[in-house]
């Protein structure tokens, strides 16, 4: 993983972020961590299967007739 060091950080900043982590039962570097990821990422990121179920309900509804192969799957041979 990626080693990111901040300098020069006030006391006043580094007091605040242990009290915070202190509050949070994490660590101070865990706490800022957490604070990037929360300001960094999307708030709702988009995932496939939501976007998919929500077209599907958008369009009405599809009826797929899909039967499942019974026949049982033969193993992998690494030979």
């Amino acid at each position: 993983m990626p080693v990111v060091t901040v300098r020069n950080l006030p006391e006043a900043t580094h007091r605040a972020l242990k009290l915070r982590a202190a509050q949070h039962g994490r660590s101070t570097e865990a706490e800022i961590r957490d604070i990037l990821e929360q300001q960094v990422l999307p708030k709702a990121r988009v995932r496939i299967g939501s976007e998919l179920a929500a077209l599907g309900k958008r369009l009405g509804g599809i009826d797929l007739k899909i039967s499942r192969d019974p026949t049982p799957t033969e193993p992998a041979d690494f030979r």
